[in-house]
């Protein structure tokens, strides 16, 4: 592991966790937990293998992540984040909202992978009646599901997956669905976008976006 040979804080961190790709193998597990290498792998397009080999070695020895071997018929390795590594959470949150503004100049020829919807909805969306059943909301916009659910303190948490027996659910473009649950547009307007909603409409209102400064669209 390359060091910038600083006494410190920030630069013993950035020994850790500054290189590329690092923080986004961070990012996958927090979406994912314990995964295989292939998963990482599609989650992180552009990688050379032999890179990410590396830098999980580096993840494993700074004390990020930990592998673990999965029992038959699964019998590959596992790689998750260790209590270390989830203490990431809020830098990863934070460098997220910083660059969000970024993306509206984002290329045409970016990649876009449907499961990393699931880290700004559970950063960004807060459910507003937390003390009332708990619900759940499936998201569906041609890949793999998102459930979406409640968890009593207004927040809440996210899984790749079909929810069973969900509440509510979503289909559409995912920057619409993410524009309806973040504020960014109405129901009436995301369903001029593409998006399909169907359950209880007081579901959807038990979901909202943090406060930003910018307005619903009509």
């Amino acid at each position: 592991m390359r060091s910038y040979g600083q006494t410190c804080a920030l630069a013993k961190a950035l020994d850790v966790v500054g290189d590329r790709w690092t923080l986004l193998i961070v990012r996958e597990l927090m979406i994912r937990g314990a995964c295989r290498y292939t998963d990482l792998q599609y989650g992180l397009p552009g990688i050379a293998t032999n890179l990410l080999a590396g830098r999980l070695d580096e993840l494993t020895e700074g004390g990020v992540i930990s592998r673990e071997a999965a029992p038959p018929p699964i019998a590959t390795t596992l790689f998750r984040l260790t209590e270390r590594g989830t203490q990431l959470e809020p830098v990863i949150a934070a460098l997220a909202r910083w660059g969000a503004p970024l993306l509206a100049t984002a290329s045409s020829k970016d990649v876009f992978r449907l499961h990393w919807l699931a880290l700004p909805v559970r950063l960004n969306v807060r459910d507003t009646r937390p003390t009332a059943k708990p619900v759940r909301l499936e998201i569906r916009s041609g890949g793999e599901p998102i459930t979406v659910e409640t968890v009593g303190d207004g927040s809440v948490t996210t899984r790749l997956g079909s929810a069973a027996a969900p509440d509510a659910s979503l289909d559409g473009p995912p920057m619409v669905v993410l524009g309806l649950l973040t504020g960014k547009f109405t129901l009436a307007s995301a369903r001029r976008r593409g998006l399909k909603y169907s359950g209880n409409r007081e579901v959807l209102r038990r979901f909202q976006g943090l406060p930003t400064s910018q307005s619903k669209s009509a």
